[in-house]
């Protein structure tokens, strides 16, 4: 082979090693509170279908990941939603599911994924991504996913950041300045800072500056700079996950996981890992083309379904009957009532078997204030 060839073809070849050692992460937890009473705790948003895809927010996410990583993801979720999540995922391994006695915040669930995978390889690159966010295309996705796995292997924990669209006070905030000339990831920048949740003139004010982008909560890194960070950021913390991952691929993983998961501290990656990690320079972003959301609440649902390009009213679940005239918002109804809407702009009805839930679009974030109330008031039965 000519000089030239090899030339040609090492780049490729170490781009095509460097993905070998990426492994994918997917924290499946949270209740979804404000999109309550669809998600509830036996039943979390991500276990359903909330865009009429025909697949549920948990399957998608493993199905986007599946052709960066194969049989390669691990996942975290809580112990009661074992049976649902193996029957959506059967594909699995019971080595690869992390089961949460009880909720603990982000940095637990993805610090301990990174104990794990550092102990069956020092040189795995981890990614997290969410199990309860809709993206389009999943092609531009991957591709920011492969800037992030080349970022990060040359030393940076890699955010994804998304441009924002409009001067959204839902979520938080990247700034970012320099790219970094990282080969295999021509988009990487450095990051200055993260910011969280703005009013909307501060919003405005990062919409048009160009700097900043909405922080998705997507983080690719080596899990050896994860857990360094982690260390020394929180040492209590750090060293519970560690006597974990020292017995998980052992006999005594029950014991040990039930002993010390209650008594880990509750904190997100984002504060544990990330805005100290950027601090110090260790933090890069790529920016992501592709559309994204959380799906926050119903009025997000309402954007994000189909139905709504065609009609001012957006209808989900099998056999709903509604009427509606001279109505916009959302409706959602797993029952055979008629729902009849007349005259009512920007509404939202949620009617389950247990429970109704009527608000507006501009309301739809205090749904979970009525959960919180519902929860002091003993009527746990409906969540």
């Amino acid at each position: 082979m000519s000089t030239d060839e090899t030339r040609a073809t090492a780049p490729g070849d170490a781009q095509d090693d460097i993905m070998d050692r990426f492994y994918g992460v997917i924290p499946a937890g949270g209740t979804g509170t404000r999109l309550w009473p669809l998600s509830r705790a036996a039943t979390p948003k991500f276990l359903h279908d909330l865009t009429g895809s025909g697949s549920t927010l948990l399957r998608s996410t493993y199905d986007r990941l599946e052709p960066l990583t194969g049989k390669r993801i691990l996942l975290v979720t809580g112990a009661a939603h074992r049976d649902a999540v193996c029957s959506q995922l059967p594909e699995v391994d019971e080595a690869d599911l992390l089961l949460e006695s009880e909720q603990k915040d982000s940095a637990a669930a993805i610090g301990l994924a990174a104990a794990i995978l550092y102990r069956r390889n020092p040189d795995i690159i981890m990614g997290s991504f969410a199990a309860d966010h809709v993206i389009s295309p999943d092609s531009a996705f991957r591709d920011a996913v492969r800037e992030a796995v080349y970022t990060a292997a040359a030393g940076k924990i890699v955010t994804i950041g998304i441009h924002p669209t409009y001067p959204s006070t839902g979520f938080g905030y990247i700034r970012s300045n320099n790219k970094l000339g990282i080969e295999g990831a021509p988009s990487a920048r450095a990051v200055v800072e993260f910011v969280e949740k703005p009013t909307e003139g501060v919003a405005r004010q990062y919409l048009s500056s160009g700097e900043y982008h909405w922080n998705a909560g997507m983080f690719v890194a080596p899990a050896s700079l994860m857990l360094q960070h982690l260390s020394v950021s929180e040492p209590e913390l750090y060293a519970g996950l560690s006597e974990i991952a020292d017995a998980w691929d052992t006999p005594r993983r029950n014991e040990v996981m039930d002993r010390l998961w209650p008594t880990l501290p509750k904190i997100a990656i984002d504060y544990a890992v990330a805005e100290p990690a950027a601090a110090v320079g260790d933090v890069a972003m790529v920016p992501g083309t592709f559309k994204w959301d959380d799906v926050g609440d119903f009025a997000a649902l309402g954007r994000l379904n189909s139905a709504a390009e065609i009609s001012d009213l957006t209808v989900m679940g099998k056999g709903a009957r509604v009427f509606s005239e001279a109505a916009s918002g959302v409706v959602f109804s797993d029952t055979k009532r008629v729902i009849a809407l007349i005259g009512i702009e920007d509404l939202v009805v949620v009617d389950t078997k247990d429970a109704l839930l009527v608000t507006t679009t501009a309301h739809a974030q205090e749904v979970k204030q009525a959960v919180e109330r519902l929860k002091a008031s003993g009527d746990h039965d409906v969540l």
